[in-house]
This record gives structure tokens, sequence and C-alpha cells, in this order.
């Protein structure tokens, strides 16, 4: 296996998470060479130069087409906004490069379609950024899904909340913009559509609902703009596999930070599972006596692998940015041709392709078939 050369384009919030996981993968796992952190691009040299010093980047630019003729480097993180991601992602896969873009794929799903078939061409890996698929609880709850420990699963309901958007006077940016997507249904809605797909598969149809919660928000100079996109999100949908399903989003929910609350009810249990409590889940089973039946919460523990590579100890918790570093494990894993727990661009079109669905049916007012957002 061979050191991998590293490049990044963009330093804000995922950037840095990007770049720990790619300091951190080879301590954490021992297992890997360590990546080699080549070149760091930003929207100016100044910038750029200051995130490659605190990065640990060996070189910095200006402008993130340099990456793209750099024989050093053979993986490039995307993480700039939505919008930027096709053009970027298309450039490096077609320049041979490794490609982690960060979700959703695109705003437009057209530049989605691009952006996988160029994959495809490329014949590279091509990984999305959706890092709570890593979660030891989440693939814990996947094992006991597959062992049938609550039985035939027959209805899921996700609730996704963040309130980073409550406040009606919070200035309007960029992510309130048509540009950048639909709202909250693709901004963090991907999310438990990707825990959704990595549990159960895709969705087959769906009816959905939006709304703004504040038509419009203020500017620097007192003026108001109007929001164009939606920040909450309701939607009942089936699977392909016939289970019938409820995501809610919101942007604007006043005290939730990072909630990702998943419930899955079968013929003989229920798991109960939320991202604001990472480290843990509830399993209700219907075996042992009536009197005694109960939700239990279970801690993870070294044998929640990869749980160990971190933490000796039960019940001490991983972070975010510790499912970075996993995804980063697993994107290594793919490009040595091993299976991997990753989403890829072939897979994350269904995702994108039921986010388009849903606002196609709110545009509409009525039930959706994904297969109705066609190639």
């Amino acid at each position: 296996m061979k050191s991998l050369g590293i490049g990044l384009i963009g330093t804000g919030y995922m950037g840095k998470c990007h770049a720990l996981a790619w300091n951190n993968v080879t301590s954490v796992f021992g297992d890997v060479p360590r990546p080699r952190l080549v070149t760091l691009a930003e929207v100016n040299s100044e910038l750029a130069a200051k995130k490659a010093a605190e990065f640990g980047f060996a070189r910095s630019t200006g402008n993130w087409r340099d990456l793209l003729d750099d024989p050093e480097i053979d993986v490039i993180s995307v993480t700039t906004p939505n919008a930027f991601h096709p053009e970027m992602a298309i450039a490096a896969l077609n320049a041979g490069k490794h490609v982690w873009c960060e979700k959703p794929m695109a705003p437009a799903f057209s530049d989605a379609l691009k952006m996988r078939d160029a994959a495809r061409r490329s014949g590279r890996v091509a990984v999305l950024g959706y890092n709570y698929i890593q979660n030891p609880v989440i693939r814990h709850i996947r094992k006991l899904l597959a062992e049938g420990a609550i039985g035939e699963v027959n209805h899921i309901r996700v609730e996704m909340d963040e309130d980073f958007m409550a406040d009606p006077q919070a200035l309007f940016y960029w992510k309130s913009e048509t540009s950048s997507g639909y709202g909250a249904l693709d901004d963090f809605g991907v999310h438990p559509l990707s825990l959704i797909f990595n549990l159960f598969g895709h969705v087959d149809k769906v009816i959905a609902d939006m709304t703004k919660p504040y038509p419009t928000r203020p500017l620097k100079d007192g003026t108001a703009r109007e929001v164009e996109n939606h920040d909450l999100a309701s939607v009942l949908f089936r699977l392909e596999s016939g289970i019938s399903g409820v995501l809610m989003t919101n942007r604007s929910a006043w005290g939730r930070k990072g909630r990702i609350a998943v419930q899955i009810y079968g013929s003989r249990g229920s798991i109960l599972y939320d991202q604001e409590r990472m480290n843990e889940f509830q399993l209700y089973t219907t075996d042992g006596p009536a009197e005694e039946q109960g939700f239990r919460t279970i801690l993870t523990a070294p044998h929640h692998r990869p749980y160990d590579r971190f933490i000796p100890a039960p019940g001490h918790g991983l972070g975010f940015n510790d499912l970075k570093v996993i995804e980063c494990r697993e994107l290594i894993a793919a490009t040595e041709g091993e299976q991997a727990n990753i989403i890829t661009f072939e897979q994350g079109i269904g995702i994108e392709r039921s986010v388009h669905a849903m606002a196609r049916s709110f545009k509409e007012k009525r039930w959706i078939e994904a297969s109705e957002i066609d190639d």
C-alpha cells in the first residue's frame, strides 16, 4: 500500500475536518502509510498559505486548478460550498485523481449526473462525505437488522434538526439562496437519507411539503432580502423494499444542535438512535418475560469496531471528527480495491434523486416516484 498524496480545496468547517482526518488516519488505525499533505487551495494565496501552515500542507495556492496537474497528488478533497462541487470534482476526476467530495453532490440533478458520469469514465474512487454512516453505533444497528433482532421492519422515522438558522434576525447568507439548493432538504436532509440508504436501501416514492418560517432575512445595510429556499421539509416516503417512512428536517429548530433522530420499528422490537447522543442507542425486543420488557440503553465500547482504534475503554465516546477519520480509512481501502463502507458518486445519485423527487412533489402537490427523476 502506497502513501497517498493529498490535495485539499477549501478550509472552512469541512475543510478542516478533512485535514484532521488526513493527519490522523495513520495514527488512529496504524495499518496505512501516512498520507502526504501536498497542496492546499483557497480563494487567495494569503489565506491558502495561512491554512497550509495550520493544517500541515507542504504547499499552498490561490488557484485550485494548480492541483490538477500535480503528479504528487493522488486524492483531492473538495470541501467548498455545494455549487462548486461539480466543476471541481469533475476536473479532478478528469485529471486522474481520486475524489473525496462533501455532500450533497450538487444543487442541480443534471450536474450530479455529470459528476457520476465523470467518475465512471475515470475509473477512480469518488466518495461522498457521509460520515454519519461510519458511526460504530450505526454499523452495529445495521448488524442487528441483518440478524433480524427486531424482526421484520415495517416503519422508520427520521428527523434532522439544527438551530443555526432559528434566529429571525440572523443575517441573510448564501445558504438561503436558490443557487445553494432547496434548503434544509438537501443542505443536510441528505444525511438522514444516507443513513436510510446504508441501513435499508433507496427511497421509491415520496410526497413532501416545505415551508419558510422567515420569508425574509435582514442585510447589513438594514434592508431585507427574500429567503429563496425552505428551512423546513416534511416527507412521507416508501422504500424500494416497501417499508414506510417519515423524514422531517428543520434548520430553524431552537435548542437542536445536531439532531438526527432515527426510530426503527419491527415485528419483534424497536431501535432508537439520536445523533446528539451519538455514542449510544436504545434497543427494545419482545423476548423474555413481558413484565421485564423495556428499552435498554447500549453504550459504545471497544467491541463496537472501530471504536477500539480510538479508545480502549467503553462509554468514553467518539466525536464528529472521529467519524471523518473512519471515513478517510474507508476511502483509502477503496483506493486499494478493497471492500469499503462508503457512499460513492454512483450510490449517491440515488440520494440526490430522492431529494429532487421530494422537491418536485412539493411543487406538483402529488406523490412522486424516484424513477420520475431520470437520467
